[in-house]
C-alpha cells in the first residue's frame, strides 16, 4: 500500500511503499476515505514534547518507530475482514478509534484504552491514516456514522473526542456559571460547540486570533478574551465577572497553565489538556486553601466516542469548520506546516484520491 510517513530528525514527508496487510481474526482492514490533520502530528514529526525544566521527551525512546505513518482521525470503507468479525462486512463505512491499549492490562478490560500504559495508539505506536489503507485491530474500534459528513465524523476521532472528554470532567455546572475554554484551534472550537451541544450556557474562548474568537462566537462561546498581551488571567476575570470555576486550557504552555490557574476560583477546576509544553508552578499553600483541582485529559474512551457520535447524529453538535485538501506527501507537508505556524480555524481533514464512497 501507498503511505506518507515521517522520518525520525527530519521534518519531511515522504511517499513510501509498504505491504498491505492481510486481516485475521477480529482485525478489519480499511480503505482510507477521510484523514484528519491534528496538532499532535506536528510532535511527531519534531520527535518529542517539551517537559519545560525537565528537558524534552523523546518519542523515539517510548517506543515510537520511524519513518511514522501517522493520521489518527481517519474514516473509511471496509475493504477486507478476518475470519473471527461478525458485525462489518466489505462497504461498511466506519469512524476509527484510534486510542487503542494493550487489551490486557485492567484498563483495557474496563473499557478505558486511552488510561493504558501500553498504548498501541493506530497513527502512533502504529501506523494510521496518511496512507491507502489501515488496520484496525479488532472491529470493536470501529463505529457507525451513518447520515454524518464524512469529513466532520473524521474530525470525531481526536478532536471531537477529546473536547468532549475534557468537558466531561467539568460538568456538570451550574448552566450560567462560566466555562473558560483556553485555545479556539480545532480542539477548543469543538470544546465550545460541546458545551453548547449539552446545555451549557456560559462560555468564555480564550485565543491569540481574534479570527479564531470569531468562530468560537458563532459556536456558542458567550464571552471572549483575546490574550496577546500580559495580564491575561486577569482579563479572564474581569470578563466573567469574577474568578472562574473551571478552565479546560487546549494550549497549555507556561504561560496559559499560569494564567488558567490564577483564575481559579476556590475549589476551581483546572483541565490541562493541549501538548504545546513547558511547565506550571504552583504555591502548594493555595492548592490547599483553594482546594484546588488540576488533572491531565487525554483523548477519551470508546464509550465516549460512541456517545459524541450520537449527539452528532442527532443534530446537536454545532460543526467546526472543515478545511479540505487532498491526501497526499505535499498536502500532509504542508497542512502540518499550517498548525505549527498557527491559525487554523477548525480542521484540516484530507481526502484519498480515487476511492468511492458507497451510497
Amino acid at each position: 500500500m501507498h503511505a506518507f510517513a515521517v522520518p525520525e530528525d527530519s521534518s519531511a514527508v515522504i511517499d513510501i511503499e509498504l505491504p498491505t496487510p492481510k486481516p485475521v481474526g477480529a482485525q478489519v482492514l480499511l480503505k482510507v476515505l477521510r484523514s484528519g490533520v491534528c496538532h499532535t502530528d506536528t510532535h511527531l514529526r519534531e520527535g518529542g514534547y517539551d517537559l519545560g525544566s525537565r528537558g524534552s521527551m523523546r518519542l523515539a525512546d517510548r517506543g515510537v518507530t520511524y519513518p511514522l505513518v501517522m493520521g489518527h482521525e481517519v474514516v473509511g470503507v471496509v475493504d477486507q475482514v478476518g475470519d473471527g468479525v461478525v458485525g462489518h462486512a466489505p462497504g461498511d463505512v466506519r469512524l476509527v478509534y484510534p486510542w487503542i491499549g494493550c487489551g490486557q492490562c485492567p484498563q483495557c478490560r474496563t473499557g478505558r484504552d486511552n488510561h493504558c500504559p501500553n498504548g498501541k495508539n493506530l497513527g502512533v505506536a502504529r501506523h494510521g491514516g496518511y496512507a491507502d489503507h489501515i488496520l484496525v485491530p479488532d472491529e470493536e474500534y470501529l463505529v457507525d456514522i451513518g447520515g454524518l459528513d464524512l469529513s466532520w465524523a473524521a474530525t470525531l476521532a481526536c478532536s471531537g473526542l477529546t473536547a468532549y472528554s475534557a468537558v466531561s470532567k467539568v460538568l456538570p455546572q451550574s448552566p450560567d456559571d462560566p466555562v473558560v475554554v483556553m485555545g479556539a484551534g480545532g480542539v477548543g472550537l469543538t470544546a465550545v460547540a460541546t458545551l453548547k451541544a449539552l446545555g451549557h450556557r456560559a462560555t468564555c474562548a480564550v485565543d491569540v486570533s481574534q479570527r479564531n474568537l470569531d468562530v468560537a462566537r458563532e459556536l456558542g462561546a458567550t464571552t471572549t478574551v483575546l490574550s496577546t498581551e500580559d495580564g491575561v488571567s486577569k482579563k479572564i476575570i474581569e470578563t466573567c465577572g469574577g474568578p472562574v470555576p473551571a478552565v479546560i486550557d487546549f494550549v497549555n504552555n507556561s504561560a496559559t497553565a499560569q494564567a488558567a490557574f490564577d483564575a481559579l476560583q476556590k475549589a476551581g477546576q483546572l483541565v490541562q489538556v493541549g501538548l504545546f509544553g513547558g511547565e506550571l508552578t504552583v504555591p502548594t499553600a493555595l492548592m490547599a486553601l483553594k482546594m484546588l483541582t488540576v488533572r491531565g485529559s487525554f483523548v477519551g474512551s470508546p464509550e465516549e466516542l460512541r456517545s459524541l457520535v450520537e449527539l452528532a447524529k442527532r443534530d446537536e453538535l454545532p460543526r467546526i469548520p472543515i478545511i479540505d485538501a487532498v491526501l497526499s506527501a505535499e498536502s500532509v507537508q504542508s497542512s502540518l506546516d499550517r498548525l505549527t505556524q498557527g491559525g487554523v480555524s477548525g480542521r484540516i481533514v484530507l481526502s484519498a484520491r480515487n476511492v468511492e464512497v458507497p451510497a
